[in-house]
């Protein structure tokens, strides 16, 4: 049971401050503080896309192709599996020192993946990357939640949504040219200097206060939790691949990960202080927005995901040149942040953009089900704008709409919560979204191919492999047979994913919506005396 202590009774709310000891930060102040932390949020957000580009090079000189989806996999679970935790911790031990070991165990595990003599140490080296990698979001978004009043925040977390977005496509520039011009180990060298500056930023000039604490963590709660997300997982990249669904590995994997959660739901009912509090979900903002995390991510990240294979099978692409088609989704991503930001800032007022967004996803989702071979690229930008305006009206609301709606003392827990269960969500929906598009592959590749042509295996069963110019090189029968099936299937894809749009419409239509505060805290707290002790106060 946390306790905290303060000796401050002082109830005027603008003479205590949750930032420099007790002196409000100033408008240049944070926007000094925000650029340190869009640093860290960038390492976590550059990470999927610039190691997915250098990918088959790293194969090339590390060997163990067979291993290569766990170099991906390594960092997704650790990452997934400590976000909770470092919501809980960061509520009871503070969030700066928090953020900054985040930071420092991603830039380790970073040198180290660089350094990496074969594929074993790239997945154990990635794998601690992703211990500081899960951290990295949720402590950024908590501190913002610490610094800047709800009623202002919008205007700051829209900035979030476009680190994000432009991470879409300097990860595979950025990859593309390390690989090409240097070594596929600068991927992770590049990760050096972008992480000191965000901990020399942080260091100077933020300062959080530091509460005296009873701390007690749930360690079996969150080894629970870690072993469920790591079952959940595991399922989501064997399933359909390495194994077939119904087969004995992915079954076994389905009943325990059931097990986990069913005893982790027990110990977290039984624990003092639970690493996931079981009460935040009967707040209802908590629940629809983890549930609208959720729904979110898989729909959005799990199909649009797959645009650069789009670009790349079917227009012929490079890896670079793919991400640089991806700039009308980035601008779409950024503008619709930002502009929704700072009206929610402006007016006070968060509910509607997500519903707008989930209406404007559906409608870009059927655009692109539409996709054909030889769609022009103008057309295709339309789509990916119209696409990544929906996904910026939504990303950031649930996260605003959560912080404002639940106390100071769980805003680290629920945010780190938010996080997990969009990143579960990008994670299965992936898996889901993937599965779609290889076992319809499979399907149409032998109904389009002329009668007597024998079909390579690379392409036969649905899994394609082979760089855009090996594709291009197959015979033309087969490369005319394949694109053709490649766009067919990404058209079920598609529109698979536009009924989980539609959900999260309605669930962007559950989310209450509360009044903002133009308070950073506003709740006391009560000191070990039974005294009030204040929390930091920022009046607008």
């Amino acid at each position: 049971m946390a306790q905290i202590t303060s000796s401050s009774h002082n109830t005027n709310p603008s003479a205590v401050s949750p930032v420099n000891g007790g002196v409000p930060l100033t408008h240049r102040q944070i926007l000094v503080v925000f650029s340190a932390l869009m640093l860290g949020m960038l390492l976590a957000a550059l990470d999927q896309t610039i190691v997915a580009t250098a990918l088959p090079t790293i194969v090339g000189d590390l060997g163990g192709l067979k291993h290569l989806s766990w170099v991906v996999t390594a960092y997704l679970l650790s990452s997934t599996a400590v976000t909770p935790l470092y919501g809980k911790i960061s509520d009871l031990f503070g969030r700066k020192a928090l953020f900054q070991v985040a930071i420092v165990l991603f830039l380790i595990g970073s040198v180290l993946s660089g350094l990496s003599q074969n594929m074993a140490e790239l997945i154990i080296f990635r794998a601690i990357q992703g211990l500081g990698g899960g951290g990295l979001f949720a402590m950024v978004m908590a501190i913002i939640g610490d610094i800047v009043p709800p009623r202002d925040r919008g205007k700051y977390q829209g900035l979030i949504g476009a680190v994000f977005a432009a991470a879409s496509v300097l990860g595979p520039l950025a990859g593309g040219f390390f690989t090409d011009s240097l070594s596929w180990r600068w991927i992770f060298y590049i990760n050096v200097p972008i992480g000191i500056v965000a901990l020399t930023v942080t260091t100077i000039v933020l300062k959080l206060p530091a509460s005296r604490v009873r701390h007690y963590i749930d360690f079996l709660g969150s080894a629970l939790v870690a072993a469920a997300v790591t079952g959940i997982l595991l399922i989501t990249v064997w399933g359909g691949n390495t194994y077939a669904w119904t087969s004995n590995t992915i079954v076994g994997l389905a009943i325990i990960s059931i097990l986990l959660i069913a005893a982790f739901i027990i110990v977290e009912l039984r624990s003092p202080d639970p690493v996931l509090p079981l009460r935040l979900f009967k707040n209802k903002i908590f629940s629809v927005s983890s549930t609208l995390g959720f729904v979110t991510g898989f729909m959005m990240f799990g199909a649009i995901i797959f645009l650069p294979e789009y670009q790349q099978v079917v227009r012929g692409a490079s890896a670079i040149k793919s991400g640089l088609m991806l700039i009308p989704l980035t601008v779409g991503v950024v503008s619709a942040s930002v502009g929704s930001g700072a009206l929610i800032s402006k007016r006070g007022k968060y509910k509607i953009y997500p519903i707008v967004g989930s209406v404007v996803v559906t409608i870009g989702l059927y655009l692109m089900s539409t996709l054909r071979v030889d769609t022009t690229y103008s057309i295709q930008a339309v789509m990916m704008f119209v696409t990544g305006f929906g996904i910026g009206l939504s990303m950031q609301v649930i996260v605003l709409a959560t912080q404002n709606g639940v106390e100071h003392k769980d805003l680290g827990t629920a945010t780190s919560a938010i996080s997990f269960f969009r990143t579960m969500g990008g994670a299965i929906g992936t898996s889901f979204f993937g599965s779609i598009l290889v076992n319809r592959l499979a399907y149409n590749m032998p109904r389009l191919v002329p009668k007597g042509v024998t079909v390579p295996r690379s392409v036969a069963n649905g899994a394609i492999s082979g760089s855009p110019q090996a594709l291009n090189s197959l015979p033309p029968a087969i490369h005319t047979a394949l694109l053709q099936a490649f766009v067919n299937s990404l058209h079920v894809m598609f529109l698979a994913a536009i009924p989980f749009a539609l959900l999260a419409l309605v669930f962007s239509f559950l989310l209450p919506e509360k009044p903002l505060s133009r308070v950073v805290h506003k709740r006391s707290r009560t000191s070990h005396n039974g005294d009030e002790a204040l929390s930091g106060v920022i009046s607008d």
